[in-house]
């Protein structure tokens, strides 16, 4: 900061510190570095004590002898249930986290206060609501606590909240007037999140919305009003892209002062020259999987297929799955007209309810592993016996290496293939779903006919369960997952940011985004020519579906089409690009918020 003779505190309080739900979880998680190099020992993060979490991710602190801990110290002594310590990720910074069953008893007077003071109506019975209102009622508390134990004019507060979720402090700091200066980051509005996906006109449309009316349909008055006040009563008021900011002027009422894009630490990403060498491993890996799924019905060229693939929570509408589903139809279609002689497999993971994993995939997979242990002991018994006899022999000429082979091993070859091989076409959904009749995925494949017939070139890999090393399908995390893929494929309808096309960049692997998306948004903003640098972006602010869906297909199209040359050099374009999105550069838009703040 550059604020003349001060030396400011910073107060980050998230419902998400030491707290693994959620994407905000990601964000602060990945901006603590950055913001533990700047401030050192001025930086403080507020958060929900949830004890198992905590267990893993915080360590208690043994000195109290500064101003946070003193703090702390007289909010014990008051009765409350305080924890200081370190959060125990890169750059091990200084967190205070809150039991909230410590005000339990007090949950009445706490929301009958807060509605006498602001007319926010809260649900009765919301589990959420309440913690919430816990939540923001100890922060206040070590608020009005910290400003005794600090020279505000030498050290004045900067307190930071993320989400409505966090933010009830805003309002009565600004009502009690406290030395405080206070900052609101909404990552999402909260009716955006709920209109979009029942209104193909929802950007268009933001101008007529009434929020009240809206917010009381959806039974979200609540958190709707918590973050209207304090994106209004705030002193600097940011969100993460100018998408998301356009919802906040007619939701919120108020226009952000700063738009705060996300970044990562892409250090935890970076494999230098290795990228392409981590690629092949893990692609092997998926090339397993691929075999046991396919290979018993019909076969086709490994070294011609390219993997691609979308995740995210299931959001069939907002995380853009309906276009993607539609755009590969149509992909389908125009590799078959153009006889491209390649394969395209599609991988959809997300998570939906299911029984378990199909039984018929785990038993190919089984009989595929059956089948290569067999090989793999022939070749074993051929080697051998090759050895012995053109080391013993004077003959020059190979012998016929199929004398080599025991009668044993040959039968049983043979009756492995003839088990593992079957007419049934290669499934779509590898898990058994608890209500595939009404889910959306499946009803498009159904409409569509995407049934992974041999004639067509595009499959369809349905995963409802997100990818972990301890999965026995694929044997590796996501991470490794998204290595061993050749594109990603984001094209949403509502996404304030969108960190999976950024992870995937950071991966060494292209993907593509929407402008409807904060992160593509960006890219169009601030990134010259993205699509030389792995970064597509379909417009989707400007064009219907129909016309949505044949930019994506033609844009996955022309990715088809690149030579494996063509498409090591982009892969290597999108890791170097992606450095653009490390929160060493992306911090300052949080500093230019700050200084915004101090300066009102």
């Amino acid at each position: 900061m550059n604020i003349k003779n001060q030396q400011p505190l910073l107060v980050e309080t998230a419902w998400e510190v030491c707290n693994q739900v959620g994407g905000i979880y990601t964000v602060l998680r990945s901006k603590v570095p950055a913001a533990a190099e700047r401030w050192g020992n001025r930086y403080l993060l507020l958060g929900p004590y949830m004890r198992t979490h905590a267990l893993a991710e915080f360590e208690p602190a043994t000195d109290y002898n500064n101003p946070i801990g003193k703090t702390v110290l007289s909010m014990r002594q008051a009765g409350y249930e305080v924890h200081y310590g370190y959060w125990l990720i890169t750059g091990r910074p200084n967190v205070v986290l809150f039991n909230l069953q410590s005000v339990a008893g007090q949950l009445p007077k706490i929301r009958f206060d807060f509605w006498n003071a602001h007319k926010i109506p809260l649900p009765e019975h919301s589990d959420l609501v309440n913690g919430v209102m816990a939540f923001g009622f100890m922060a206040l508390e070590f608020f009005k606590r910290l400003v005794m134990q600090i020279d505000h004019q030498q050290n004045p507060i900067i307190a930071h909240f993320h989400e409505w979720m966090a933010a009830t402090p805003i309002p009565d700091i600004r009502r009690m007037n406290m030395p405080i200066k206070t900052v609101f980051t909404t990552h999402a509005t909260q009716l955006g999140r709920y209109l979009c996906g029942g209104d193909n006109r929802f950007y268009q449309n933001l101008p007529f919305y009434n929020w009240q009316k809206e917010a009381a349909k959806f039974g979200v008055e609540g958190p709707a009003g918590i973050e209207r006040i304090a994106a209004q009563m705030c002193d600097s008021f940011t969100t993460v892209s100018d998408v998301t900011g356009r919802e906040c002027i007619y939701f919120l009422g108020r226009k952000p002062d700063v738009v705060t894009p996300n970044g990562l630490n892409i250090e935890r990403y970076e494999a230098l020259h290795e990228f392409q060498v981590l690629h092949k491993e893990y692609k092997d890996k998926i090339n397993q999987f691929v075999m046991g799924h396919f290979f018993n019905n019909y076969k086709f060229d490994l070294n011609e297929t390219l993997y691609f693939f979308t995740s995210g929570r299931f959001e069939f509408v907002n995380k853009g799955y309906d276009l993607t589903l539609e755009a590969i139809a149509r992909l389908n279609y125009l590799m078959k007209r153009y006889q491209v002689r390649k394969t395209v497999i599609m991988f959809m993971v997300t998570r939906q309810p299911y029984h378990s994993i199909n039984p018929y995939v785990l038993q190919s997979r089984a009989m595929l592993e059956e089948i290569r242990q067999t090989c793999d002991a022939i070749t074993k018994q051929v080697g051998e016996r090759l050895f012995y006899e053109v080391a013993a022999g004077s003959n020059p000429k190979l012998p016929p290496l199929n004398e080599f082979i025991d009668e044993y091993w040959r039968l049983r070859l043979r009756r492995s293939v003839q088990a593992w091989k079957t007419d049934t076409l290669p499934i779509v959904v590898t898990h058994t779903l608890k209500d595939d009749n009404n889910d959306q995925i499946i009803q498009f494949v159904r409409k569509s006919g995407l049934w992974n017939k041999a004639d067509d070139p595009v499959k369809l890999i349905y995963h409802p369960d997100f990818i972990t090393s301890t999965s026995p399908l694929f044997g590796m995390d996501y991470t490794q997952f998204v290595r061993g893929c050749h594109l990603g494929v984001f094209p949403s309808y509502y996404e304030p940011w969108g960190y999976t096309p950024l992870e995937a960049l950071a991966s060494g692997v292209p993907a593509i985004t929407s402008d409807l998306a904060g992160f593509g948004d960006f890219v169009q903003k601030n990134i010259p020519e993205p699509a030389n640098k792995g970064i597509y972006v379909v417009n989707r602010m400007d064009k219907n579906f129909n016309d949505a869906a044949n930019d994506l297909a033609y844009k996955m199209f022309s990715f088809v089409q690149k030579s494996r040359r063509e498409r090591i050099a982009q892969r290597n374009q999108a890791e170097q690009v992606s450095a653009e999105f490390d929160w060493s550069i992306l911090y300052r838009y949080y500093e230019k918020a700050y200084q915004w703040a101090m300066t009102r």
